[in-house]
């Protein structure tokens, strides 16, 4: 690809890749690093880019396969040498008219709900992430991680299950799926 393509790939659908490498690292600084290696890689390969062909699937599975890539390697230096971030997620800013205990409610319910999918298998974690975060349908899905439809639909739905009974365990009675 050359310099003219990627640019236009950014402009059509850089968010969206960018919010798949946010969700999948659920780092702001490693999702950015993901998003430029991503278009880097890219750069670097001959390929030829066919517009009819769905591009965006295959910028969707370069950042997918880049980012296991950077999980493997950091599971062999944990190992070797294991750390731990400090630092919590940001604050969430609430807005002066909201009930201030249903912001609290609401907050730590999708906090509660982004562990749980960060604690789920790889597997079930990332076509959850691109379905429900990056609103890609499943056929495309099915391309990116390079499993059948059925397949994806059947990770959907387990996903969902264990999203769902780890809610109840945790002591949410309505859980939002």
């Amino acid at each position: 690809m050359n310099a003219r393509e990627i640019e236009t790939c950014i402009d059509h659908f850089g968010t969206d890749i960018y919010r798949f490498c946010l969700k999948l690292c659920a780092d702001k600084t490693d999702a950015e690093d993901l998003y430029q290696q991503t278009f880097l890689k890219a750069l670097e390969t001959e390929w030829t880019l066919d517009w009819e062909n769905n591009p965006k699937a295959l910028f969707f599975s370069l950042a997918h396969n880049l980012w296991k890539s950077d999980r493997r390697k950091q599971a062999r230096r944990n190992t070797i040498a294991p750390c731990s971030n400090l630092n919590e997620e940001t604050e969430m800013v609430l807005h002066s008219e909201e009930n201030i205990e249903e912001s609290y409610l609401q907050k730590e319910l999708i906090t509660e709900v982004r562990q749980i999918i960060q604690t789920l298998p790889e597997k079930f974690q990332v076509p959850l992430i691109l379905y429900y975060l990056s609103d890609c349908p499943i056929e495309q899905i099915a391309a990116i991680i390079k499993k059948p439809p059925g397949t994806v639909k059947s990770r959907l739905f387990k996903g969902r299950n264990l999203i769902k009974k780890r809610l109840e365990d945790a002591g949410y009675e309505r859980s939002p799926f």
